[in-house]
């Protein structure tokens, strides 16, 4: 149809070109003004040099350039206790946090879903870490922030650096060796409420043309239910550079990373036989057997060579990847299991063994090189079988098959983007091709056997094309307008390719998701330590996958809707003390940023109906004090309006507004190796949730304290 959001992209590129042409007549302007950079310890690619908070145009075979980005810089605030989300991502409007006392990660974007961030591409060091890029694109790795120089946040045109999924691009950075002396390393141990201890150890340092990185990260908690609700992890890295400060440099990374956590299940608020409610006792478990396992083994070698006019990049990894978990039959929205099914569980085991390679190259043209192309291309592959067994009790751990299958993926997609510098005019016009082949096949399924149908396959071979044009205007005092639009699209997942249940059946017109995103913002370092960055977008979702019901209990896969994302976001940094004296050791920080946002199914079966997880605002502020890296004192907020955790909108799902504050503090003792840490965790004692699932409410933690000291040499 004429109107769909993929057909009306190249006309919009087409006027977007000829406006900012026909700004180009008369007299040639100035060259263009570049914002201030500073100096990080770990690089990202072959660049040493970073803008903050905004990621630079040009970032090793990177072209940022137009696009919004942020840059979550952790040494400038307290040291972040307990991979603290919360306090992660206080400064990056347009993602929300879907809050749990595991491990594991919820984060989602401009109101798209945030499961495991499953809308978003999320990378270590630019190498992808869901557990399948396309057929399970879920996050449960995350790796442990005390190891994260920083996160970078690439929104809307991430599609064309990185991957398909409409959410953007957010890729953790983690510390290199230091290559300034031979050895150092510390060992920080916290203790906090609720059972919970941490340990964090590191060594690095270089010795003549090598460098080494190594860290063990564990970490537990009782959690915060009477039962159920403990986790356990560990893990450890090793890095060894070569001629990390030269031209051309190797790194090559061996890591280990095991969890273990116990899902005591939801609460809610009705009452009756067999309720837990959460107004009686939100601590109360649902679910006492259910537990979650995650082991994870990866190696990567990443090289980098900087030319006279250009940098490669190449990475190369494989990842061995083990989800499992057991479930507990017969419970419902936040009721304990009842019936026969109780008396048994489902034991999930899936395995995800990937590969993948991939090299990016800039290389500046022009007469005076002021042009630069970018080009890149991937291979992955994927196998990743799955076994679902039927346990004879509720903490059974091995039962009869019911379901076995086998899921392969192999991706191949390229992509180019150049970026033309003309005056102080940039346009960057890109292309991505995804070539993505997927099969899934049963080997095993009791249901369908019993209702005599065969084992279920479906083999899929897409070449989508993704189309961006990314524009900046600078301007005098540091500032710049952008502008982007941008093509991406949403893969069919394992679970809708093939269904495990045997009353499910697949649309044989199923297509993957397709999203167009607009944005046009303002940003500037005007000077005083002012920092602002505003915006405008619009996120268009179209065929969505979903599962409508049919007669007789049946049920479908199928494209089921249209949803349009739009809204403003905006955020303001200041450090106080400029506003009365110039720079010097001591900062005052404040900063205040929003999402305002309208979401709403516009067809389909939801058409009406606010999408899950979009608040119409999420606000985030605080304030932080440091003195040259020896004291740090944060005070940060979030304040989130409410949302609903399922697209339906039902009353039991509605996720409250809320406000959560934290106060942290580091302190590094005088003419000593000791650094103290401590803060309170809602210290106002929020009675609040942000997670509702299928099995009921997940309350978030009440006010916490932790307390911990690091030795550093």
């Amino acid at each position: 149809m004429s109107d769909h959001p993929t057909h009306r992209f190249p006309i919009l590129c087409g006027l977007l070109l000829a406006a900012s042409a026909g700004g180009l007549a008369g007299t040639p302007p100035p060259p263009p003004v570049q914002l201030p950079a500073y100096r990080v310890e770990a690089e990202a690619e072959s660049d040493h040099y970073i803008q903050g908070p905004f990621l630079p145009d040009v970032q090793g075979a990177k072209i940022n350039v137009g696009k919004k980005t942020l840059i979550l810089d952790f040494d400038s605030q307290p040291r972040i206790n307990g991979n603290n989300y919360r306090q992660a991502l206080a400064q990056a409007p347009g993602l929300l946090l879907s809050e749990e006392t595991s491990p594991l990660v919820s984060i989602g974007y401009r109101g798209l879903e945030p499961h495991r961030a499953q809308f978003t591409q999320v990378l270590k060091d630019g190498i992808p870490i869901h557990a399948d890029q396309f057929g399970y694109p879920e996050a449960y790795y995350t790796p442990p922030l005390d190891t994260v120089d920083r996160i970078e946040f690439v929104r809307g045109g991430a599609a064309l650096l990185y991957g398909p999924q409409p959410g953007g691009a957010l890729n953790y950075v983690t510390h290199r060796p230091r290559t300034d002396r031979p050895f150092s390393g510390s060992t920080l141990h916290t203790a906090g409420t609720d059972g919970y201890y941490s340990t964090f150890s590191h060594l690095d340092g270089t010795v003549g043309r090598v460098g080494y990185y190594g860290y063990h990260n564990h970490r537990r908690s009782a959690g915060i239910r009477s039962a159920n609700s403990d986790y356990s992890l560990s893990a450890w890295l090793g890095h060894i550079a070569l001629d990390a400060n030269s031209p051309s440099r190797w790194l090559l990374t061996v890591e280990t990373y095991a969890e273990e956590h116990g899902e005591p299940g939801g609460l809610t608020f009705a009452t009756g036989a067999g309720a837990v409610n959460y107004l009686t006792d939100r601590r109360a478990p649902s679910r006492r057997f259910d537990r979650f396992n995650l082991d994870r083994d990866a190696v990567s070698l990443i090289w980098e060579r900087d030319y006279t006019h250009g940098t490669i990049a190449w990475r190369t990894w494989a990842i061995d990847y083990v989800r499992a978990s057991r479930r507990q039959g017969g419970g419902g929205f936040g009721t304990l299991p009842t019936g026969a099914a109780a008396l048994t569980n489902t034991i999930e085991h899936q395995r995800f063994t990937t590969w993948g390679t991939e090299a990016r190259a800039r290389y500046e043209w022009g007469s005076r090189f002021q042009h630069i192309l970018s080009a890149g291309a991937q291979l992955y592959r994927s196998d990743s079988p799955r076994t679902d067994r039927r346990g004879a009790a509720p903490d059974a751990v091995s039962g009869a098959i019911q379901t076995e299958s086998q899921r392969e993926v192999f991706y191949a997609p390229v992509y180019v983007e150049n970026l033309f510098r003309l005056g102080n005019l940039s346009l960057t016009p890109g292309f991505r091709l995804e070539n993505v082949r997927q099969e899934v096949r049963e080997l095993v399924n009791v249901a369908r056997a019993a209702a005599g149908l065969p084992p279920a396959a479906r083999d899929t071979s897409d070449t989508v094309p993704l189309l961006g044009l990314a524009a900046a205007w600078d301007l005098p005092a540091k500032a710049q307008f952008y502008a982007n639009v941008s093509q991406s699209f949403r893969p069919v997942v394992f679970t809708q390719a093939v269904p495990n249940g045997a009353t499910q059946v697949v649309n044989a017109d199923l297509a993957e998701g397709r999203a167009l995103q607009f944005e046009v913002g303002y940003r500037a370092q005007l000077g005083a330590g002012l920092v602002v960055d505003a915006s405008a977008f619009q996120l268009e979702f179209d065929d969505q996958v979903g599962t409508l019901a049919l007669p007789g209990g049946r049920s479908t896969v199928a494209n089921v809707g249209r949803a349009l994302h739009r809204g403003l976001e905006a955020s303001v940094q200041q450090d106080l003390l400029r506003l009365v004296r110039p720079a010097g050791h001591t900062t005052l920080t404040a900063y205040v940023n929003a999402l305002l946002l309208e979401a709403e199914f516009k067809e389909g079966a939801f058409a009406g109906r606010r999408p899950q997880y979009a608040p119409r605002h999420v606000v985030r502020a605080g304030l932080v004090l440091a003195r040259s890296g020896t004291f740090k004192l944060g005070l940060t907020g979030t304040l989130a309006d409410d949302s609903f955790g399922d697209d339906t909108n039902t009353d039991q799902r509605r996720v409250p507004a809320y406000a959560v504050w934290d106060l942290t503090a580091e302190w590094r003792v005088p003419r000593t190796p000791l650094r103290l840490i401590g803060g309170v965790n809602n210290v106002f004692d929020e009675d609040y949730y942000s997670r509702v699932r299928a099995d009921g409410i997940d309350p978030a933690p009440r006010r916490n304290a932790y307390f911990g000291a690091s030795f550093e040499f």
